[in-house]
């Protein structure tokens, strides 16, 4: 939160999305262990290059840093991940005047 004049306003969160190379006999263990996880925002298991999509939502850089290295990448059976940090939403649920979401902005 941030508190500008006595006002308390809510601090644009950090959006990446992050794809996960998965060991394929771990792959039920490791979809229950994201779920758990508090900072994902959606988890999709999928088809293609990667075995699963996350949507991850942090307070700036250095936290989705620690969330990344010391949660996702600690979970037995992820190999690795490639992630895509969200500059700005254009359309979709996390755009301003839908469902109440500030659009997410890279802070400077």
């Amino acid at each position: 939160m941030l508190v500008q004049s006595g006002k308390t306003t809510n601090m644009p969160k950090l959006l990446a999305f992050v794809n996960i190379f998965v060991e394929s006999p771990e792959m039920d263990g490791v979809l229950e262990a994201l779920t758990k996880l508090e900072h994902l925002e959606e988890l999709y298991e999928v088809t293609g290059e990667f075995d699963i999509v996350t949507l991850v939502s942090a307070d700036g850089i250095e936290e989705f840093r620690d969330i990344l290295k010391n949660k996702i990448m600690k979970i037995k059976g992820i190999k690795s991940t490639v992630s895509s940090v969200v500059l700005k939403a254009h359309k979709g649920p996390k755009c301003a005047g839908e469902n109440n979401h500030s659009p997410p902005t890279v802070p400077v």
